[in-house]
């Protein structure tokens, strides 16, 4: 027997009682399926968020968009075993990022639904750029410098600054983007080429830039030490809908990866020079 959709009241009731802060500034990863089904789908979701946060609250979602890049994992796995004309027909369909219009789809519906909700703004990046809705929205996503994927230059920061709270709905750790904010702030992290379609004069060409390496294939693993850790009791813990959630502060996350990444990755790099 099918049990009866979710409810926006009530999602927004158990979004409260997870500890979403009203007034505050929140970024979400979702995944719908994990949430179940809901009346009025997605956007009945940010609906909810947005009424946990209240009127004065931000709600901030990923917009990042690999579909325009050909250095992606979703490139790369779109390409595979395809010849070179093949991979070049590809690239000449890749269409130019245009902020105003260009779907996300990779993040997911809850994030298409913020993007396109009323009064939503946009960050500039034509990879990793972000969407919000709120109070604070400008000043979160203002000066997100093109050649900064989620570094000092990004929303990321200034998350950060504002103590905001993370939300993982249904997802997990391999999904939480602030973990990319502490590669940026080891020491001499690794850095590689980046290209992507841009619109320029309302002309389509391809931009190559140099940004930090991301990696995100450890996230998992450095999110079950982050919970281990003396910082654990301090994520909150529940049940949205259907999905199990956890909910943490920006800094104490960046913090605590800033440590983990370069004692895990130095580690994993010295086991592969032995013979």
């Amino acid at each position: 027997m099918l049990s009866a959709p979710h409810r926006r009241a009530r999602l927004a009731g158990q979004l409260s009682e997870l500890g979403v802060e009203r007034g505050g500034v929140l970024m979400v990863h979702a995944s719908m399926r994990a949430v179940g089904a809901v009346e009025g789908g997605a956007q009945a979701v940010a609906d909810a968020l947005r009424e946990a946060l209240g009127p004065e609250g931000t709600l901030v979602v990923p917009a990042f968009t690999p579909e325009n890049s050909d250095t992606s994992p979703h490139y790369r796995s779109r390409v595979r075993g395809l010849g070179k004309q093949d991979r070049d027909a590809v690239r000449a369909l890749m269409p130019a990022f245009d902020r105003a219009t260009t779907a996300a789809p990779s993040m997911g519906r809850l994030a298409e639904a913020v993007r396109r909700s009323p009064g939503s703004a946009r960050s500039a990046h034509p990879q990793t750029s972000f969407a919000a809705v709120g109070p604070l929205a400008g000043h979160v996503l203002s000066d997100h410098h093109p050649d900064c994927h989620l570094g000092e230059d990004s929303p990321l920061a200034r998350l950060h600054d504002l103590r905001a709270q993370i939300l993982l709905l249904g997802t997990g750790f391999d999904s939480c983007s602030a973990f990319h904010l502490a590669e940026y702030r080891v020491p001499s992290p690794p850095r590689r080429t980046y290209r992507c379609v841009v619109a320029d004069g309302g002309r389509r060409r391809w931009w190559e830039y140099e940004d930090v390496a991301l990696d995100d294939s450890d996230f998992a693993a450095l999110g079950a030490d982050f919970e281990r850790s003396p910082l654990g009791p301090g994520i909150g813990r529940g049940t949205v809908g259907s999905a199990p959630s956890r909910l943490f502060r920006f800094p104490e996350a960046v913090g605590f990866a800033t440590r983990w990444l370069p004692v895990h990755r130095r580690c994993t790099a010295d086991s592969l020079l032995r013979p």
